[in-house]
């Protein structure tokens, strides 16, 4: 085995490990969305969103 065969798979392997990170993020995002969408049609809002305040005038 030569330092540059070593060398080369080193960095062929990190990118294939990147490349398979990015990819399970960018999926589980998609998916995350989906999720999302799916609730916010059922009525369930975030909590972050903002309602309308209560009759009392306090939020």
């Amino acid at each position: 085995m030569s330092h540059t065969f070593y060398i080369a798979m080193s960095y062929g392997i990190a990118g294939l490990i990147s490349l398979c990170l990015i990819a399970w993020v960018w999926l589980d995002g998609r998916a995350r969305r989906r999720e999302l969408a799916q609730l916010e049609a059922a009525g369930i809002r975030r909590r972050s969103a903002t309602s309308p305040a209560p009759e009392g005038g306090k939020a």
